[in-house]
């Protein structure tokens, strides 16, 4: 079996203690009981990408990047793995989302006792979106307990829990402006380019990509040096993760990618597609004409038609292909990176590997 795999077998059994050891014992109140298992349920079956490059990041500064791996590492991606999940759980309820991975989300499981048991209309809604923002609480502390515990050696764990705790700060930055960013389109306003792609790097990037390729090097001992320019390779290649995932949210086909083509216009999302088409008055006129059939509760056929336009406006003034192509020069950026440093020959094949996904994914 390959390290990798070792790898992820290893975190598999971390989260699995995690959930087995009940954080307030057995004389926590059962309704806490519930929400633990519920949120055991939420992350089972995860793709571990965090994990994975943690061990990567591990790899690129370890004495033997082939020998096992001492369990700090399964510890330290468990606790990113944690992190996301906390995130996605947070996330779920600023957006509003009812279903996730094909089950109801945390909050709407809540929402939906509430309503059940004979709650108001809206009080349901504000039961359950409290649950969510509790649930999410209780994950980030066990994310960061794992953090602060996961090395034997005090100066190396606290150097790698110190990029979880910056990557949640991060995180918790983006939301906030992506958030602010609806201040914008109520205003008929766009934020600029620069500003969409820095808060894809804090929002995403940082706590996928930059982070816990970071800790892990930091883990197995790394200079500085080494673990910044493997975290700003991993800022570039996160940053291009989710521009591509905004291109194939505007124009990929649903059956591939598992979600809707036309959430991201109908909700106004600011990406770097919608930054560089507004420079168009066709397009402007396009993505207007949706955010008004949204805003006036215009008819399923009405508002399809308006994100036709619009998705048609888009790929004509070559906003599509502008996205792809910053995508592209950012993972450049990234390769020019990693290629200065001293990569053993599977660490560089798996980044190689990464920048090839990045670019030519469909889902």
């Amino acid at each position: 079996m390959s390290p990798r795999h070792d790898a992820v077998a290893a975190v598999r059994a971390e989260l699995a203690d995690v959930f087995a050891r009940r954080p307030l014992g057995e004389d926590a109140p059962a309704s806490f009981h519930l929400m633990w298992d519920r949120l055991r349920e939420q992350t089972d079956g995860g793709k571990l990408v965090r994990p994975r490059l943690v061990d990567l990041g591990y790899r690129t500064a370890a004495a033997d990047p082939g020998s096992p791996r001492p369990r700090s590492v399964a510890r330290l991606g468990a606790a990113f793995e944690l992190l996301h999940a906390a995130l996605i759980v947070h996330d779920d309820v600023i957006d509003r989302d009812m279903v996730r991975r094909g089950r109801p989300t945390v909050a709407e499981l809540y929402r939906r006792e509430a309503a059940q048991a004979g709650a108001p209309a809206g009080e349901d809604a504000h039961l359950g979106r409290s649950a969510g923002v509790i649930a999410g609480d209780v994950l980030l502390t066990e994310a960061f307990r794992l953090a602060v515990t996961c090395a034997e050696d005090p100066a190396r764990g606290a150097a790698a829990a110190s990029a979880v705790f910056r990557a949640a700060t991060a995180a918790a930055a983006g939301e906030l402006e992506d958030v602010l960013f609806t201040l914008h389109r109520h205003a008929g306003e766009h934020p600029p380019t620069e500003r969409i792609l820095t808060m894809e790097r804090l929002k995403t990037a940082g706590y996928t990509f930059e982070e816990p390729l970071r800790a892990g090097a930091l883990l197995a001992g790394a200079a500085p040096a080494h673990a910044d320019a493997l975290a700003e390779a991993g800022a570039l290649l996160g940053i291009a993760y989710q521009v591509i995932d905004d291109v194939l949210g505007t124009t990929g086909d649903p059956e591939r990618t598992g979600k809707a083509d036309d959430a991201d216009l109908r909700e106004g999302k600011a990406t770097l597609i919608t930054a560089h088409g507004r420079r168009d008055p066709r397009v402007r006129a396009a993505l207007e004409r949706v955010t008004r059939a949204e805003r006036d509760g215009a008819d399923l056929a009405e508002l399809a038609e308006a994100v036709h336009e619009a998705r048609e406006a888009l790929v004509a003034a070559g906003s599509v292909a502008h996205a792809t192509d910053v995508a592209a020069d950012l993972v450049d950026r990234a390769r020019a990176l990693l290629d200065g440093l001293p990569l053993g020959p599977t660490e560089r094949a798996e980044f190689v590997a990464t920048c090839h996904h990045i670019l030519h994914r469909e889902a």
